[in-house]
């Protein structure tokens, strides 16, 4: 593992430099062709590094003391047929993390990021968290500062066996055992998947707007048919078929890429917010880590099609197998988020285990971003077994809703 300490101490100057001793050791050849150009002779100004950079200021913001590291996670899992690289090659693959300084004998708490995301979405959370639990984030394999193999997933089980052995050899090399895991929209996927595979390691399952509880073959697609058979509808599907991703866009535009990037979050966190909107600081370094994060090698980000169908349909829904769950579990929605909380209801009435469901106002999918201070109060309260002295005696935070 190469580590590398930070904090809000840490000068953002001085972040480039920092950001090279934590990059990925076995970084790829893309990644070392391009880094060979000035950025602004590029045609797409980024790399494996300014990921890195970009991540180490918007964390300055952080108060909280933490480590970032690239944890080996080999080849691949022994006897798996799928690997997360490319067949030809034995290069070693890295999970880019961050571990932030806890109070001894802290519950431990894993956070995964979104589709198009990465962890340092969570930079409003992670002081709050950090006062409570140990918390670690991570970059999903093909996503942030974590390696970025070629995409040779065929099929949806395939695509899920990417993401799932991957996070599980990087439990294995954090030599982690028992963990809250919560996961947020695709995250919250891949976190439930896991834990139907891997049950043991998982205390508790918190879902953040999750995504894959819903299929077509709900009566609520209806909509969906009708505008596949519109001329609009038939296009947009095509290219959700054939793989072309938001992030396409965003490389396809060069150097124009960046102002995009701005004007999207400055428009989906200011004046469109729910809930808090980013200041000048915030908004500034979160749109310069979003660019970097979205314009480097397509990766994990090709499994869209394999995963869900268009309309955000899950191909292999976890309403499917709730009544498989062996998990306690809490669901956590925005009260403006798009996802459909009521798909979380319906799975609730087959599951075996503890199942709470809890809204958060003035909050959207990004509820973490748009309300903090109203998230941090429902990951408490969710949590309230593992950190609470009387956990029964604790009474929902007002202004969330249990539904």
């Amino acid at each position: 593992m190469a580590e590398e300490s930070g904090s809000s101490a840490s000068a953002a100057a001085s972040a480039t430099a920092a950001a090279s001793q934590g990059s990925n050791p076995a970084e790829s050849s893309w990644a070392k062709t391009r880094s060979l150009w000035p950025s602004v002779l590029r045609w797409i100004p980024t790399s494996t590094d300014h990921i890195i950079a970009a991540e180490k200021r918007l964390l300055s913001i952080v108060k909280t003391p933490y480590v970032q590291e690239q944890v080996n996670i080999g080849t691949g899992p022994p006897g798996s047929k799928v690997r997360w690289f490319r067949s030809t090659s034995n290069e070693p693959r890295f999970i880019n993390t961050v571990t932030f300084d806890s109070k001894e004998g802290a519950p431990t708490l894993v956070m995964v990021h979104g589709y198009g995301a990465s962890q340092g979405f969570f930079f409003r959370n992670f002081d709050a968290l950090a006062a409570k639990f140990k918390v670690i984030a991570i970059d999903q394999i093909g996503w942030g500062g974590s390696s970025r193999p070629d995409f040779t997933c065929k099929s949806t089980e395939e695509t899920e066996a990417w993401f799932i052995d991957s996070f599980e050899e990087w439990r294995k090399a954090k030599n982690l055992d028992n963990f809250i895991l919560l996961g947020h929209s695709f995250g919250g996927y891949v976190a439930a998947k896991y834990a139907l595979k891997h049950p043991e390691h998982v205390q508790h399952l918190i879902l953040v707007g999750s995504a894959g509880f819903s299929s077509e073959a709900d009566s609520k697609s209806e909509w969906l048919t009708k505008f596949r058979a519109t001329w609009k509808g038939a296009i947009i599907n095509h290219l959700w078929e054939s793989n072309f991703t938001p992030q396409k866009v965003v490389r396809g535009l060069g150097p124009w890429g960046p102002d995009i990037v701005r004007r999207y979050t400055s428009a989906r966190f200011g004046a469109y917010a729910n809930g808090e909107m980013l200041n000048e600081t915030e908004s500034k370094l979160l749109t310069d880590y979003v660019y970097h994060t979205l314009a480097a090698k397509a990766s994990g980000e090709l499994c869209l099609k394999y995963i869900f169908s268009f309309g955000a349909f899950a191909r292999m829904p976890l309403l499917q197998r709730a009544s498989e769950w062996k998990v306690p579990t809490t669901f956590i929605y925005g009260v403006q988020d798009w996802m459909n909380y009521k798909g979380a209801q319906e799975a609730r009435k087959q599951m075996k285990v503890p199942c709470e469901i809890i809204r958060v106002p003035q909050g959207g999918h990004f509820v973490f971003i748009d309300n903090p201070v109203g998230f941090h109060s429902a990951v408490l309260y969710a949590c309230r077994k593992f950190i609470s002295s009387n956990p029964d005696s604790e009474s929902l935070p007002e202004d969330l809703t249990l539904v």
